[in-house]
């Protein structure tokens, strides 16, 4: 174990180093970190081993520093400052998420049908397809310093976009895993997935938001969210284990519900000072969860990409920038998020590997070779769209022109 630990921390090391070597290209440090997950995972050099990533302590710091990742979409909901955007904010994620898991699904079920092979299989896709991974985008948020109406429809878009994902993602896995095999998850499972990593959140971060209020030292306010993201962490594990039929329950959602319950407790300034606090901590988190979602990314798949996978990362990127597009210009958003808005929603890999991995399982003993057709095409689609998604959210954000925005509003100030 000790082997395994002082591997890990080694590439974690590494991955912060090649990461500063790809932002002196001007490029994203995400995209150095991703990287890094690719070559020292266990389709590499195995750094990261599939020893390592299968280990249950593993798992579990993963799901405490998703949540704490969390803290970087909780912090941003305050109530304040959302409602300007409130009702444009729920129809332009209901116009991008459906919209994909609509072209996607209609796409691959022609595509399907010519080919011989089960429609119901594009419904799967559509609902793989729609969701978003948060993580990327909010780190090139955080790295360049943007500040602009991209960034604050983004932000709260990332939470409401998981939320969507999984209720539509689930909803279908249900309907399919019925009509092939007999066997479908509970209907009453799909509500829980999306409210309950909400009611835990809340829960804890209702009583850290009244610590929190008053004015502490760093190392108090640092005790203090620490110590409750922990909890919260430790209540998600009880309810995986004891709750759920399997464990399902988004992590990150939990630490978003978390902070935006305190952050809408306590006072701008002082959610200023606990953000400033805890950077240190965030930055870290970052690191160790994308080097996390690089490292079963296996570069040999893009050697292996073939049609569907195209077809899949064509037609999903479509969806999310004209859905985005359209739904940001019948709500009369402004310009710039009407553009480029769908270029920042790309970024994927992390929950399309989880959503397949969910398929291929519901798939295996029925369709067995349905489940080796998604199983191929997300995991080639995961490590190229990744790379692409990532330099085109920050292109996004770069045309847009919302860099170094937010250091030069506080310089005004």
């Amino acid at each position: 174990m000790m082997v395994l630990i002082l591997r890990w921390l080694t590439a974690i090391v590494l991955a912060f180093i090649i990461g500063k070597l790809v932002s002196k290209l001007k490029l994203p440090s995400i995209l150095g970190w991703l990287i890094s997950g690719m070559i020292l995972g266990p389709y590499a050099f195995s750094l990261v081993s599939n020893e390592l990533l299968s280990t249950g302590w593993y798992q579990n710091i993963i799901h405490v520093l998703e949540c704490a990742v969390g803290l970087m979409i909780g912090t941003e909901l305050v109530w304040k400052r959302m409602r300007q955007y409130g009702k444009a904010l729920i129809i332009t994620t209901l116009t991008q998420s459906l919209g994909t898991f609509v072209l996607v699904s209609a796409v691959f079920a022609i595509v399907f049908a010519f080919s011989n092979i089960s429609v119901y299989l594009a419904f799967l896709f559509g609902g793989i397809a729609l969701a978003t991974a948060p993580a990327p985008a909010l780190s090139i948020v955080r790295e360049f310093k943007t500040e602009g109406p991209v960034t604050k429809t983004l932000i709260p878009m990332a939470a409401l976009d998981d939320m969507v994902g999984v209720a539509v993602f689930f909803t279908t896995i249900a309907i399919v895993a019925r009509s092939i095999s007999g066997a479908a998850m509970p209907i009453w499972m799909i509500p829980v997935m999306i409210l309950l990593p909400l009611v835990i959140g809340v829960a804890t971060g209702i009583p850290a938001g009244f610590l929190l209020k008053k004015e502490h030292s760093k190392a108090v306010t640092l005790s203090i969210l620490v110590g409750m993201i922990l909890l919260t962490a430790i209540i998600g594990f009880l309810c995986n284990a004891y709750l759920m039929p399997s464990p399902v329950l988004n992590f990150m959602l939990m630490g978003m519900a978390f902070s935006a319950a305190f952050s809408n407790i306590v006072s701008e300034e002082r959610l200023e000072q606990i953000v400033a606090d805890f950077n240190p901590i965030l930055g870290i988190s970052l690191i160790v969860v994308i080097l996390n979602l690089g490292a079963p990314l296996d570069y040999h798949a893009i050697l292996g990409a073939g049609l569907f996978t195209v077809i899949y990362i064509v037609t999903r990127a479509c969806g999310k920038y004209f859905g985005a597009r359209i739904g940001a210009k019948a709500t009369k958003m402004p310009e710039t998020v009407q553009k480029y808005l769908g270029f920042t929603l790309l970024p994927h890999s992390g929950v399309s590997l989880v959503f397949a991995s969910i398929a291929v399982s519901a798939l295996h003993s029925a369709a067995p070779d349905c489940a080796k057709i998604i199983q191929g095409t997300i995991a080639a689609a995961a490590v190229i769209n990744e790379i692409i998604a990532v330099i085109m959210a920050k292109k996004g954000f770069e045309w847009a022109g919302e860099f170094n925005k937010d250091q030069a509003l506080k310089n005004s100030i």
